[in-house]
């Protein structure tokens, strides 16, 4: 399709999603392919904007996940070369990926969110979960595909859960847990997609139950 010129298939990156980005790049590589649009792969490495400069692309389809991708960063990069793109912008992007910005845009919106507490290593964890109550749910602030969150039913899980997750992000939260059915929905051009229920046989929606289980529907 001659219509949207040479796009780049910005996929990989330095994220903890890395592999996952790989996989999702090259599905998408293929399918652009398939429809005769002129696509090529492009693995994001630190040299990006001189990549995209010398490769001389009209556009580029996001398909990265994680930090770098999906935080405004390859957003802004992509602005300042006037390069359009696939997906969210700068701001959006970068609030979106943080789940304690996000957490405060809905809280100044008046729209409910489970009760969170920072942690770091001179929490009283004891006194978290008394406060907060079990089970929990703990997650580093910027990272995606549940990586580094876990699920915390014994007050004594804690202090592991929260050196889990700071392996990923010095910003770490514990957050009440919320019984329920969960459900994503995507948007596309401002408008809500059809609601898709995830039934996940996992403790909840972890990485494996993503990406590897053949259970989750």
């Amino acid at each position: 399709m001659e219509k949207f010129g040479k796009v780049a298939v910005l996929m990989g990156g330095w994220s903890a999603e890395r592999d996952v980005s790989l996989n999702s790049g090259k599905a998408v590589l293929s399918a652009l392919q398939a429809a005769s649009v002129d696509a090529h792969g492009v693995d994001v490495g630190r040299d990006i904007l001189d990549v995209l400069r010398a490769g001389q692309f009209d556009r580029a389809f996001l398909i990265l996940h994680g930090r770098g991708g999906e935080d405004g960063v390859i957003q802004g990069a992509l602005e300042v070369l006037g390069l359009p793109y696939t997906g969210c912008g700068v701001m959006a992007s970068a609030i979106s990926m943080n789940k304690l910005m996000t957490k405060r845009v809905w809280l100044g919106s008046n729209l409910p969110t489970p009760k969170h507490e920072m942690l770091d290593t001179e929490s009283d964890f004891p006194a978290v979960v008394e406060r907060l109550g079990l089970p929990l749910m703990v997650k580093p602030a910027k990272e995606g595909s549940s990586i580094g969150m876990s699920k915390v039913t014994q007050a004594d899980q804690l202090a592991d859960a929260y050196y889990q997750a700071a392996k990923y992000d010095a910003q770490v939260f514990a957050e009440q847990w919320i019984t329920g059915q969960e459900f994503t929905c995507a948007i596309l051009d401002g408008e809500a997609q059809p609601l898709i229920r995830l039934e996940v046989q996992n403790a909840f929606y972890d990485y494996a139950a993503k990406y590897q289980s053949n259970d989750t529907r």
